[in-house]
């Protein structure tokens, strides 16, 4: 901790105790915590900023959805609209937030809405259903204790172990560690992917797991980039040995600059705030930044910023139109653990079907 951190402690306090007396109502019954018939699954983190949760969320819809009719819901952070919205033709990633509208673009079979109200929202995707979800999944939903989940899946960064922070604004922390109590999977994200077996047990001793939780590791699996503008060339090969101009709008794009310069590539980062609203004038900035590199520059981005980069795509100058490519990420679990993981979810849901 630095000597920011100690001098914030005090307001950390008197968050710390805000939050204790909200958890403390909930557990006691003074603040409802709605229970649906059907398996809810919440996804989620106790640290502001990124863990991985849009691809952990993929992850289990991409399990779920061939045998079960699977419904995401998110609070669509970022987005410029209001209540609830369903993924359709037409909506935008700026009023469905970017991370959902990313995954309807992957899964357009699978029911996709934002709502800040997830008990409102859940209602919502039961009521328009002709065929109503066999299954919800909640996007970064664990501290929205409105609605009580039947399963609890808790993401904490290997750079930043929630076991090792503090809560806001000493540290990153929504809540004090002891929200880790309700999670019943807890998963280490964004590993390397030669963690040892003797460094994972290391980590699960410093996470002091009760009985009921299971503690999984996963690490980040990079595909093929893709082209963000269909009408651009076709891919490059390789970037290996050039300069790789990466605009983000995400909380952690450092694991994203050490893939590029694993593979050979010059990272030139230009980084804005997460969830980042890109304007023109954004753009323009980036035109002049990639202008000023080498003419075999190339260009990478995530698929969460090419949702928000898309709404603006009328403004990039032609060479870096062509340059900009999208960089797909998937989990992988490590230590051959995938099963086990994959057993609790489909187990859960299969247990608790209603009919529907």
């Amino acid at each position: 901790m630095n000597v920011f951190s100690y001098l914030l402690m005090p307001l950390a306090w008197l968050y710390d105790a805000a939050t204790r007396i909200r958890n403390a109502r909930f557990d006691s019954g003074s603040l409802p915590s709605r229970r649906f018939g059907l398996p809810v699954i919440a996804i989620g983190n106790l640290a502001v900023g990124g863990t991985g949760k849009t691809p952990h969320t993929e992850y289990v819809v991409r399990l779920l959805r061939d045998r079960f009719r699977v419904a995401i819901l998110s609070r669509g952070y970022g987005r410029r609209s209001r209540g609830y919205v369903r993924a359709a033709a037409g909506v935008t990633a700026a009023e469905l937030g970017d991370e959902p509208f990313q995954m309807w673009q992957k899964f357009p079979d699978v029911a996709v809405a934002v709502d800040a109200d997830r008990c409102e929202g859940i209602d919502r995707l039961l009521a328009e259903e002709p065929a109503p979800p066999q299954a919800i999944v909640l996007d970064d939903a664990f501290q929205h204790r409105y609605v009580c989940a039947g399963l609890y899946v808790l993401l904490t960064d290997y750079s930043r172990l929630y076991t090792s922070d503090f809560v806001l604004p000493a540290g990153r922390l929504r809540e004090s560690r002891r929200g880790a109590r309700r999670a019943h999977v807890i998963i280490v994200t964004k590993c390397p992917a030669e963690l040892s077996p003797d460094e994972a047990a290391e980590i699960r001793q410093r996470l002091r797991p009760q009985a009921h939780q299971a503690v999984f590791f996963t690490t980040f699996r990079y595909g093929k980039p893709y082209k963000l503008f269909p009408d651009a060339p076709p891919e490059p090969q390789s970037w290996a040995g050039k300069s790789v101009f990466v605009p983000t709008g995400i909380a952690r794009p450092t694991p994203l600059h050490q893939h590029v310069e694993a593979t050979g590539g010059k990272v030139k980062a230009h980084n804005f705030g997460d969830h980042h609203n890109f304007t023109p004038a954004d753009v323009k900035t980036l035109n002049a930044a990639f202008e000023a590199l080498p003419p075999d520059s190339l260009a990478l981005t995530t698929e969460k910023d090419a949702a928000r980069f898309a709404l603006v795509g009328a403004h990039f100058s032609p060479r870096l139109r062509a340059a900009l490519l999208v960089q797909p990420i998937e989990v992988a679990f490590l230590h051959g653990e995938e099963e086990t993981f994959k057993k609790i979810i489909t187990d859960y849901v299969t247990e608790n079907q209603a009919n529907r």
